[in-house]
């Protein structure tokens, strides 16, 4: 399928998903008229990255992050990135503290809001 094929179905711009190859996240094969070939596991790597980058993963880790789910992975990892993987769990962590905050703030908002039947 072509790129413009891949972006309907994940939602994801024709754009990004060249970033997505350009920084490693994505491999297309290559037809012989040079355009990007992509699949069904392209599809689905697509939704994994962005699913990454809309969690807040910076795309330097979610190539770490999906080659760790590789079957090949021997679940050994260098000192570097258990180093960066754990700065990343608690930036994670301190944003998720940060949204639950913050929902339950809007929560107490509408809570207490009267608001009027025409609205």
């Amino acid at each position: 399928m072509k790129i413009g094929d891949v972006a309907e179905r994940t939602g994801v711009a024709t754009r990004m998903i060249r970033y997505y190859e350009s920084q490693g996240l994505l491999e297309p094969t290559r037809g012989t008229n040079g355009y990007r070939v992509y699949d069904e596991a392209d599809v689905d790597r697509v939704r994994r990255i962005r699913n990454h980058v809309t969690a807040g993963v910076p795309t330097r880790l979610i190539r770490a992050v999906l080659d760790m789910e590789k079957p090949t992975w021997t679940r050994e990892c260098t000192a570097e990135l258990a180093q960066m993987l754990g700065k990343e769990l608690a930036a994670l962590d301190e944003r998720i503290a940060c949204l639950s905050a913050s929902r339950e703030t809007l929560r107490g908002f509408l809570a207490g809001a009267v608001v009027p039947a025409d609205a």
